[in-house]
């Protein structure tokens, strides 16, 4: 039987530690309409979690609220048990939330370096007048943020592609380049917005690699948007489903697959099968 909607699912690894994130009853209407109502999820410092669920379910609605695009109507949302209420998008990301898009947002004009570099803002340590002038704090600083950015292009096999435009790489190149940047900035928590939507089954096998490796290697939380069924019953350990803008299951893909209010959800809105 799947967990209860509203009980939390943490990896074993985690057992113990405090959510990295959890949200409280959240909410947010617009207007007379109520887009998400009484979503609760707890974490994992280290899970790799999936929200899945039917067209027009609040799921990318859901990423808004948590990466502060919105605020939200009702409840509460704690990073590392400090409640984000006033933050915005950039103190968000300072403290540590970094997402990607459904429809890719690169600067295609600049190289897949600058596109790394301005991921890379949250490390800047030195002041307007030192850029300015070209003090020696000013050099030092940026040959080590090319030199990170390099270091972050070569551990997914994109160090060649530096001195690229980002706008002529292909399809893949640019997903994996946006989790690239999304990673620049240090996150506690990695929010995916349906990464493999446009991808063909060799590109999804390699962003599923490509996702595996960054958990492995920086040991952060990850939550993924996905309808592609297969990479979110094969590498998430959680499975939360919302519909409606309602979290009606959370537990293992296992459990999720034959959970009757998930299959109903999707069957009756012609979302799709839900097994791998």
């Amino acid at each position: 039987m799947a967990h209860d909607p509203k009980a939390p699912f943490i990896p074993q690894r985690d057992k113990g530690l405090p959510p990295v994130l959890e949200c409280k009853e959240l909410g947010i209407d617009f207007g007379g309409l109520t887009a998400v109502n009484d979503f609760n999820i707890a974490i994992g410092p280290t899970e790799i979690c999936g929200l899945i669920g039917p067209n027009g379910a609040g799921k990318t609605t859901i990423f808004n609220l948590l990466t502060k695009v919105y605020q939200p109507t009702r409840g509460q949302m704690l990073l590392e048990g400090k409640d984000t209420a006033n933050m915005n998008t950039v103190r968000a990301n300072k403290a540590g939330l970094a997402r990607t898009f459904q429809n890719i947002r690169l600067f295609d004009k600049m190289t897949v370096m600058e596109n790394v570099l301005l991921g890379l803002h949250n490390e800047i340590k030195y002041k307007l007048p030192t850029a300015v002038l070209r003090l020696p704090r000013y050099w030092r600083a940026e040959r080590e943020a090319k030199k990170h950015a390099l270091d972050l292009l070569s551990l997914f096999d994109m160090g060649h592609m530096a001195n690229y435009a980002a706008g002529s790489l292909p399809y893949g190149s640019k997903r994996r380049l946006e989790i690239v940047r999304a990673l620049a900035t240090n996150p506690k928590v990695l929010l995916l917005d349906e990464p493999a939507a446009g991808m063909n089954p060799a590109e999804t096998e390699e962003l599923m690699s490509t996702i595996l490796k960054i958990h492995r290697q920086f040991n952060t939380a990850i939550l993924l948007i996905e309808h592609d069924m297969r990479l979110v019953m094969g590498i998430c350990e959680g499975v939360a489903v919302l519909n409606y803008g309602h979290l009606i299951a959370k537990g293992t893909p296992a459990e999720i697959q034959k959970n009757p209010k998930v299959i109903e959800a999707y069957l009756g809105t012609g979302g799709g099968d839900v097994h791998a």
